[in-house]
């Protein structure tokens, strides 16, 4: 199997690992020297809602995963939003 599939599916076993969420999808892969970049759209609940005790509703949220050469993940961020989604960039 090529390395960007090994890439794609650790992120997804991460996030799901570390996340309540129903959906991850990877939308970006990029190899900077050493060090993967990714960025994968998530749905999950939102928290305010799920605070208020109001019917829970589906939110789209991007986080950041970076990994080493190894797929060990070193960094992971949610971020405010993500370029080619909203028209903003991240």
């Amino acid at each position: 199997m090529s390395k960007i599939m090994d890439v794609k599916k650790t992120v997804v076993a991460f996030i799901k690992e570390n996340i309540t969420c129903y959906d991850v999808t990877v939308v970006k892969i990029e190899k900077v020297n050493e060090i993967w970049n990714t960025i994968a759209e998530v749905y999950e609940d939102d928290s305010f809602l799920k605070a208020m005790n109001m019917p829970p509703k589906q939110i789209r949220l991007f986080y950041s995963v970076k990994m080493d050469e190894t797929l060990e993940v070193t960094f992971f961020e949610r971020l405010n939003s993500f370029e080619g989604s909203d028209g903003t960039e991240q």
